[in-house]
C-alpha cells in the first residue's frame, strides 16, 4: 500500500456551513493514490458522534454513522411507510362491497390519504440520498408539480362539480395528466431503490405504477386489469415499505465523503484539486 501511496497533503480549509454547522474546524485529508485523487473530509463532531464506532471507507475517505444520520434515515423511511399506508388505505376502497361501512368512511377520507401520502412522500424525496444532484431536484419538482396538479384539479373542475379529488381522478382519466407528476417521482424514488440494493419489488412497482396510470390515463386497460395490477401495487407497495427497516442504516446514508466533499464550496473544491495536481506533478 505504501508504495501506491504517490502523494500525502494535509489542508486545512475553514469551515463551509453547508457541511457541518456543529463542527468548528474541519480537517481534510488529500491523498492521492493510483493517479486519483481521494479526498477525506472528518470533523472534529464525526470523530467522537459516531453511533456504533463504525468507520466506512468511501471514495473520499473514511466516514461515520452519526446520530443526526440515524435520524434522517429514519424520517425518509416514515415517510415511505406513511405514503405506503395512505395509498394502500384509500385504494382499499376498490376492493371492499360498495355498501359496506368501511367503504363508505374510506371513501369519505380519500382526499385526506391522498394528502397525508403526498406529504410522506415528499419528505422521504427531501430526505433521499442521491449522488447526482440534478436527478434529485427533478424527482422533487416532479413532485412539486403533481402536488399542485392537485389542489389546481380539485380546486377548479372537482370540488365545482361536487367531487372529492381521488373519486374525480377515478372518474375523469384525463386528470391523471395534472396528478401524474407526483406517481412518476414516486416511480422514480422505488426505481433508485431497486437500483441501488437490488429489490425486486422496488423494480416491479417501477413498471406497475406507470402501466396502471397510463392504462387508465389512455383508456387502454379494462376496470378488471386495472383492479388487479392495484392489487399488486398495494402489496408490493407494503413489501417495500417494510422492508426498509430491515436494511443497516448505511445502506440509505450511502457514501458519505461524497456528500461531505459536494457540499463544499465550488472554489474550495477547485482549490483542493489543483492543489492535488500541482502535488502530483513535483
Amino acid at each position: 500500500m505504501a508504495s501506491r501511496l504517490l502523494s500525502t497533503t494535509l489542508i486545512t480549509i475553514p469551515p463551509p456551513s453547508t457541511l457541518n454547522k456543529s463542527s468548528p474546524n474541519l480537517t481534510t485529508i488529500v491523498k492521492l493514490r493510483n493517479k486519483s485523487l481521494s479526498v477525506s473530509a472528518v470533523s472534529n463532531s464525526s470523530q467522537g458522534g459516531s453511533v456504533d464506532g463504525t468507520v466506512y471507507k468511501g471514495v473520499y475517505g473514511p466516514w461515520t454513522v452519526e446520530q443526526s444520520d440515524v435520524k434522517e434515515v429514519v424520517l425518509y423511511r416514515s415517510g415511505l411507510v406513511t405514503a405506503a399506508t395512505s395509498f394502500v388505505t384509500a385504494s382499499s376502497a376498490a376492493f371492499l362491497p360498495d355498501n359496506s361501512w368501511l367503504s363508505e368512511i374510506i371513501k369519505q377520507n380519500q382526499d385526506l390519504f391522498y394528502l397525508v401520502g403526498a406529504g410522506g412522500l415528499g419528505l422521504s424525496l427531501f430526505l433521499i440520498h442521491i449522488y447526482v444532484t440534478e436527478i434529485k431536484r427533478s424527482l422533487q419538482a416532479l413532485w412539486a408539480l403533481g402536488v399542485v396538479g392537485s389542489f389546481a384539479t380539485y380546486a377548479a373542475l372537482a370540488r365545482p362539480a361536487g367531487d372529492g379529488l381521488v373519486h374525480y381522478v377515478v372518474d375523469h382519466p384525463t386528470a391523471v395528466w395534472f396528478v401524474g407528476p407526483l406517481f412518476a417521482s414516486l416511480t422514480g424514488l422505488v426505481f433508485k431503490e431497486g437500483l441501488c440494493y437490488g429489490k425486486l419489488e422496488a423494480g416491479l412497482l417501477t413498471f406497475i405504477i406507470p402501466s396502471v396510470l397510463l392504462g387508465h390515463l389512455s383508456g387502454l386497460m379494462n376496470d378488471e386489469a386495472k383492479l388487479v395490477l392495484l392489487g399488486i401495487w398495494m402489496a408490493l407497495f407494503v413489501v417495500f415499505a417494510g422492508r426498509k427497516f430491515t436494511q443497516p442504516i448505511k445502506d440509505d446514508i450511502g457514501d458519505k465523503s461524497v456528500f461531505m466533499f459536494m457540499a463544499l464550496p465550488e472554489d474550495e473544491k477547485k482549490s483542493v484539486v489543483a492543489k492535488l495536481e500541482k502535488d502530483n506533478s513535483v
